[in-house]
């Protein structure tokens, strides 16, 4: 069963993946982290982005609308990001050695390439981005 704050999070990422304009070039839209998923673009080589967020955490609604900006500039159009929910996803966070919400963990391939927590400002968050290409 899932708990409220995995349904509310749900219903909004789903709300916000199905009535998000087409943007050309952009990346496409974070999904909940799926294990198979992530092993697959690893594998392709993609360039990986795993999002630690809460819903209730303001640092993580501060770096929504830069990621958002970043995932539509053509350079990111391969980026793919995953979505960690703090509050549910113990394990996951323990598996790739999180301790706090508002964390980005950035990959190439199966590299990890850089990592940042609590970070806010737009040109360090393209920076660490930019290390994944």
């Amino acid at each position: 069963m899932l708990s409220r704050r995995a349904a509310v999070l749900l219903a909004v990422m789903s709300i916000l993946t199905f009535h998000r304009p087409a943007f050309a070039g952009g990346a496409p839209d974070p999904v909940p982290f799926d294990e198979a998923a992530f092993a697959a673009a690893q594998k392709a080589g993609k360039p990986v982005l795993i999002e630690v967020t809460a819903p209730w955490c303001p640092v993580c609604k501060a770096q929504a609308p830069i990621l958002s900006k970043l995932r539509q500039d053509p350079r990111f159009s391969q980026l793919q990001t995953f979505v960690i929910d703090f509050d549910t996803g113990k394990a996951l966070m323990q598996k790739f050695g999180v301790r706090l919400q508002s964390t980005l963990i950035c990959f190439k391939g199966p590299v990890e390439t850089g990592r940042s927590t609590g970070e806010t400002q737009p040109e360090w968050i393209e920076a660490l981005l930019e290390k994944t290409l």
